[in-house]
């Protein structure tokens, strides 16, 4: 049916609803046009970017283009430079792809640049009071809840505190992927095992108490469920569609009751097992995440602790930041080793001349000059996502000559800095060898310069960025140390092409051939 076809049928059948609605459409088109007007003409000396519509921005361009989001930039870079504006309907956003840019914005100035955009309404839903790390506006709420996970959960100290975990989810990945490549003729999924692995360590971190497997797959399913609610969707661009998304919000609605009420459980199996440990028949942790959220004061000097929905949203972005992350790191990493089987057998001489026969453990990574060396020229060429989270600004200010408005969103591009020639040689080759022999080297916290930020740079620097480094170099070694991994279907070439779900993964998920190797 055509849409002249569809509105002469609608206004036969329901007169006075479709006139209303269409009444609606118009006023809503006519404001939202005199509000771009407006908008646009307090936001001057903007950087340069493609033209757009009114209302809709660069939507249509973007949409028309067929590519990934992440291509669409790569694109525009090549046109406009390492700072430009893109408008995608309400949305204002500022893609900077440059390193000595980046250092300014978030090291040198980063008070400045250390607040997030206003979050959608779906996100909303997902965000308790607003009371997150990840997502909180720069404040005293933020830098509170911040040094508590900081200080409290994050030291080195404490993380070292949850080794027996960590050694339990690696034991238990190494299982996994025998018993896999035995019922499958040695062929493993890379991503699926290396993301429970994962989420096993962070929900021992975060609750503290034994999960079945039924419950552990039940709260990964629920988590993935609102990562994909909480993706943008057109409305998020468009707010004038928003009445139209009404399914959409009570399905968003209905996923955080859920939530809601299945990690209320654990919250109250933590509170009995640490407050009445002898009433209480739960296999607990001595310490975890939870324990310091129970009694946290949000805000200085207020008696207000976070309350049962808080501690969800708390719990539930500990577990999403440090999943998806992972698991995608660790399949990039499982690639570059078959692609590059040289490499794959010096990290394990490496092991092998360290640990001998034993299995591999924490306080030997650090004795793994190549391991580590291979872990960050992973980090380089596979960053974990491809844009850092959402910047804003706290009040009016330019960056490299043009006016940077509170309210737009600042998004750095981060292949566009690890991959620039003019810092790295070769820098679409994977060589951890850069690395080893000093000839190039990076901080990546960004203090000393900007040459590549996997977990951002500054003041919204990611928390985890110490227990993310401890995991990825513990779960490549242990599966270097059990297996020789090799390309399926043998004599192919392994597909580098990558898609933005949660985190960047490979397009076409690695399915891999292991065998296992001789321990004495």
């Amino acid at each position: 049916m055509s849409l002249l076809s569809f509105c002469q049928t609608s206004l036969e059948l329901f007169p006075n609803v479709f006139l209303t609605f269409l009444a609606i459409l118009i006023t809503g088109l006519v404001l939202a046009i005199i509000t771009y007007r407006n908008h646009n003409s307090n936001r001057k000396n903007l950087p340069p970017g493609p033209p757009g519509w009114p209302v809709i921005g660069n939507l249509c361009q973007f949409a028309r283009s067929g590519k990934q989001f992440f291509e669409y930039v790569e694109e525009l870079i090549d046109i406009y430079g390492p700072i430009f504006t893109l408008r995608l309907g309400s949305r204002t956003m500022i893609i900077i792809s440059d390193a000595s840019l980046a250092h300014e914005a978030l090291i040198e100035r980063g008070a400045q640049f250390a607040t997030r955009p206003i979050e959608t309404p779906t996100r909303k839903i997902f965000s308790s009071s607003e009371i997150t790390v990840h997502s909180a506006m720069y404040g005293p709420v933020w830098r509170s809840l911040r040094r508590n996970m900081v200080q409290n959960m994050l030291s080195s100290n404490r993380l070292k505190e949850f080794g027996s975990a960590r050694k339990s989810a690696m034991d238990k990945l190494i299982e996994r992927i025998k018993s896999e490549a035995k019922d499958n003729k040695g062929l493993v999924w890379v991503l699926r095992n290396s993301r429970f692995a994962a989420f096993c360590v962070l929900l021992d971190m975060c609750f503290g108490v034994e999960m079945e497997e039924e419950s552990i797959e039940k709260m990964d399913q629920m988590m993935t469920a609102i990562l994909y609610a909480v993706d943008p969707k057109l409305h998020d661009y468009l707010p004038i569609l928003t009445p139209f998304n009404a399914g959409g919000r009570n399905r968003a609605l209905e996923l955080r009751r859920e939530l809601v009420e299945f990690v209320v459980r654990f919250i109250e199996k933590r509170k009995k097992a640490i407050w009445n440990p002898e009433g209480s028949d739960e296999t607990a942790s001595s310490f975890s995440y939870l324990d310091t959220l129970f009694d946290l004061r949000v805000v200085e000097g207020s008696e207000t602790t976070p309350s049962d929905e808080d501690l969800v949203t708390l719990c539930s972005e500990f577990l999403n930041a440090g999943t998806d992350t992972t698991g995608a790191a660790i399949e990039w990493g499982i690639a570059e080793l078959i692609a590059n089987p040289e490499i794959q057998s010096r990290l394990y001489d490496e092991i092998k001349s360290t640990v001998g026969d034993r299995a591999v453990e924490e306080k030997d990574v650090d004795k793994m000059v190549f391991l580590q060396a291979v872990v960050k020229e992973l980090l380089r060429r596979h960053p974990p996502t491809y844009f850092t989270l959402s910047h804003g600004v706290t009040e009016p200010t330019t960056l490299s000559g043009y006016n940077i408005p509170v309210g737009v969103n600042i998004e750095f591009y981060l292949p566009g800095i690890s991959e620039d020639p003019k810092i790295w040689s070769d820098p679409k080759k994977f060589d951890p060898d850069r690395f080893v022999s000093g000839r190039e080297d990076a901080d990546i916290t960004g203090v000393a310069g900007v040459k590549m930020m996997p977990f951002g740079v500054g003041r919204r620097i990611c928390p985890g960025m110490g227990m993310a480094t401890v995991h990825v170099n513990l779960m490549i070694a242990r599966m270097v140390q059990e297996f020789e991994w090799s390309e399926y279907p043998p004599g192919s070439d392994v597909d580098f092409s990558g898609k933005l779900v949660f985190a960047v993964v490979m397009k076409k998920p690695l399915r891999a051939m292991v065998k296992p190797r001789a321990r004495i």
